[in-house]
């Protein structure tokens, strides 16, 4: 490959990962044509791209940002991973396609959240956290929960008295 198409690979790739502030790198190499199509449809369905690249380009593109780390200690072919909701959920389906027994040939390397290397341990580890949605939710409930205790508290007494009351005028009747 000629430098001139080196740096116009490079630049391409600097321009597709430009506002990427976390991505993932795996490996695809070995794929059989139909699983790697229904890995990128997979993908696609839930807003996550894939790019196959060398790594030596994609390191020179990520050079000086904060996914510069992702590429550091990786060995052997790369494609890299980005998208989805947050990197949880991005970090759940690569981890979910990498313990997958049909998919022996797809690897995750690790990766970068927040400017930070990680490593397939590290990976394995945010895929157990929770996500955007189930962090939202989890907040909602805390927020929540005090008020439904209040109401609870202030409607318990209140429906003891309109009982009461109801009862004396009842007993008024017969």
């Amino acid at each position: 490959m000629s430098k001139f198409v080196k740096e116009l690979v490079t630049k391409e790739i600097s321009q597709r990962l430009d506002g990427v502030a976390d991505l993932l790198v795996v490996d695809v190499a070995g794929l059989d044509a139909n699983t790697a199509v229904d890995v990128r449809r997979n993908f696609r369905k839930n807003n996550i791209n894939l790019l196959v690249v060398k790594k030596t380009l994609a390191r020179r593109a990520c050079e000086g940002t904060s996914l510069g780390p992702a590429f550091t200690s990786i060995e052997g072919s790369a494609a890299i991973v980005w998208g989805g909701e947050d990197i949880v959920d991005l970090a759940k389906q690569v981890v979910k396609l990498h313990e997958d027994k049909k998919m022996p040939k797809f690897t995750a390397k690790g990766g970068v959240m927040d400017g930070e290397a990680l490593t397939a341990e590290k990976l394995v580890e945010v895929s157990k956290w929770p996500n955007r949605s189930e962090q939202l939710a989890l907040l909602v409930g805390q927020i929540l929960g005090p008020g439904r205790t209040l109401a609870a508290q202030v409607k318990g007494p209140g429906a003891k008295l309109a009982s009461q009351i109801k009862k004396l005028g009842e007993g008024d009747d017969e």
